[in-house]
């Protein structure tokens, strides 16, 4: 499985040639592609501040892109919220963050994140360019 940090979805749904080839092979070496559920809030949340747009309402996008070809939503279990509250405190202290790497990590997984801060954080195996 990958895991994708919330731009690395949206470009995969949305254009997925933002994507730099290291991530991309990535994910299409894999057969899980797993979406951390507060990643949707933060797609509505882009969208009701005016910083996304879509060509369709924001409910239609998010079930069209939860419905690519491998990809799976990964739930708020308790797990996943004391994996990410056990992050150590050098972390970043976004809890979107906090909970997309927590869930990279539970599944064992590399995330897939163009954000500095998450690729230079210890615990977590990323790619991206």
């Amino acid at each position: 499985m990958i895991v994708l940090d919330t731009h690395a979805w949206i470009w995969l749904a949305a254009d997925a040639k933002r994507i730099p080839a290291a991530a991309r092979h990535a994910i299409d070496a894999t057969d899980r592609v797993g979406v951390c559920a507060i990643s949707l809030w933060e797609v509505a949340m882009l969208v009701a501040k005016g910083r996304l747009e879509f060509d369709r309402d924001t409910r239609t996008w998010l079930q069209q892109a939860l419905a690519l070809p491998r990809v799976e939503l990964l739930p708020l279990t308790p797990e996943l919220a004391v994996e990410s509250a056990g992050l150590p405190a050098t972390f970043p202290g976004d809890p979107a963050d906090r909970l997309i790497v927590a869930a990279a990590r539970l599944e064992r997984a590399v995330l897939v994140t163009r954000d500095a801060r998450i690729r230079g954080a210890e615990g977590v195996k990323t790619v991206w360019g």
